[in-house]
């Protein structure tokens, strides 16, 4: 097997809570992980969740269910396009932001839809989450977006996880060059190692397995396809053949 990435597509969704233009500094971390990827050859797509007009909800379509407008269905056919998808959030009160809820809610919502084989739809796809704020929080956070990727369908390779976070306490964020009245040396984390291997490891991790996974043509069908589960008459379950 070759480490020929040139084929693949990542999508990076970030679920900061401030609209562009401001700095995100989300965004910068994500900068890493997306120089490694630009490097390697992959198609590399950022989307600024709050950017855009996404309802709450568990529908795949939220006009249908009483909103206005709802450009989901739009991001959602740019995220099924793409191999890897990778959920940037900054920490607050020791949580993922609300956007990445919603986010994860939207997926959710489109879980149900099948693949050709049957299987549904995310299946085949990687999934990997990068993390920022000012205390802890990284891995609480990994744990219920990881969790929430894998369950809708998403495959999650070693060190999937990634995130930088500062001092207890008000202080500069990741990337920042100044602070309150004072510039700083350097750019604030750029010279974390641990920041920058864990980054770079789940970078090369998501791309090694969806590499694996598009080669293979996803997961073969026998055993997880729900258009074989169900005859479109009896539930296989209910047979004795198939027990």
């Amino acid at each position: 097997m070759t480490n020929n990435f040139e084929s693949l597509s990542a999508i990076f969704i970030n679920c900061t809570l401030k609209k562009s233009p401001q700095k995100s500094h989300t965004s910068t971390l994500f900068q890493i992980s997306k120089n490694i990827m630009e490097k390697e050859g992959v198609a590399v797509e950022e989307i600024r969740l709050i950017d855009h007009d996404v309802a709450s909800g568990i529908y795949p379509d939220m006009t249908e269910h009483g909103w206005d407008q709802d450009e989901w269905p739009a991001i959602f056919e740019k995220i099924i396009s793409a191999d890897i998808l990778i959920i940037g959030s900054p920490i607050w009160l020791g949580e993922k932001s609300s956007e990445a809820q919603k986010l994860i809610e939207r997926l959710y919502a489109m879980s149900g839809k099948t693949n050709d084989k049957g299987q549904y739809i995310f299946y085949g796809k990687v999934g990997g989450c990068l993390l920022t704020g000012n205390e802890d929080g990284i891995k609480h956070c990994a744990m219920g977006i990881l969790y929430a990727l894998q369950h809708v369908g998403y495959s999650i390779p070693p060190q999937a996880d990634c995130g930088w976070v500062g001092e207890a306490g008000p202080g500069p964020s990741y990337g920042d060059t100044e602070w309150g009245d004072k510039k700083l040396k350097t750019p604030v984390g750029f010279d974390s190692n641990f920041t920058n291997r864990n980054t770079t490891f789940m970078t090369y991790n998501l791309l090694h397995l969806a590499s694996m996974m598009k080669q293979m043509g996803g997961y073969p069908k026998y055993g997880n396809s729900r258009k074989d589960w169900y005859d479109g008459t009896n539930w296989k379950f209910e047979n004795p053949e198939y027990r």
